[in-house]
């Protein structure tokens, strides 16, 4: 096999879930059907890794240096959402009618991987919510140890400045059935239970 060959195969497999085999009949079918399409891709991908970076209010992608979220004046700025990584921004986005600002944190609180406060630009979110606009905090992220960890956290940060934290409601999801419904899951939601 070519050097070339080699070296796009192994460029492949830094996209998420592709191993070995995908990536081969990945670069073997640009190689064999789709060369323009893949002269493309490769322009879009060095375009994108070049000119998209990080909103400097929120944290987002972005071409530009504050995102279109943060500079619309329709968005609600009392209220600020606070988020994992992009791929959730989007689908709060997609899925709600949610008109507020978010902030980005681009991971989750977790030492092992290196990741603290400093790495999830806690001290650019401390700056925001210190500027007395903001009055609730939804803190939306993943119901995993290392995401309760940092909405625990979270929640402190926004207590200190004397905005008002919420959380994401999890539990059974709707349609489901509690039968299917996995054991952390259901304590989850038994435990928070509302009254009707």
């Amino acid at each position: 096999m070519s050097k070339l060959l080699s070296d796009l195969i192994e460029a492949l497999r830094c996209l998420p879930g592709v191993g070995g085999k995908s990536a081969q009949r990945m670069a073997f079918h640009l190689l064999e059907r789709e060369r323009e399409r893949g002269l493309r891709l490769a322009s879009a991908l060095e375009q994108a890794m070049q000119r998209i970076g990080n909103c400097t209010r929120c944290r987002n992608f972005s071409e530009e240096p504050v995102c279109s979220i943060c500079a619309s004046s329709s968005r609600d700025r009392h209220v600020l959402c606070v988020v994992e990584s992009p791929t959730e921004l989007a689908a709060i986005e997609q899925a709600t009618g949610y008109r507020g600002q978010y902030f980005v944190l681009l991971g989750r609180l977790s030492p092992l991987d290196g990741l603290g406060p400093e790495e999830l630009g806690l001290g650019l979110l401390t700056e925001r919510l210190g500027e007395g606009e903001i009055e609730e905090m939804i803190i939306a992220t993943n119901p995993t140890v290392e995401g309760e960890a940092t909405a625990h956290y979270l929640g402190q940060l926004a207590r200190a400045a004397g905005v008002k934290p919420t959380r994401l409601a999890h539990g059974v999801p709707l349609g489901g059935e509690l039968e299917y419904v996995d054991r952390g899951t259901l304590a989850h939601a038994f435990g928070s239970r509302q009254s009707l």
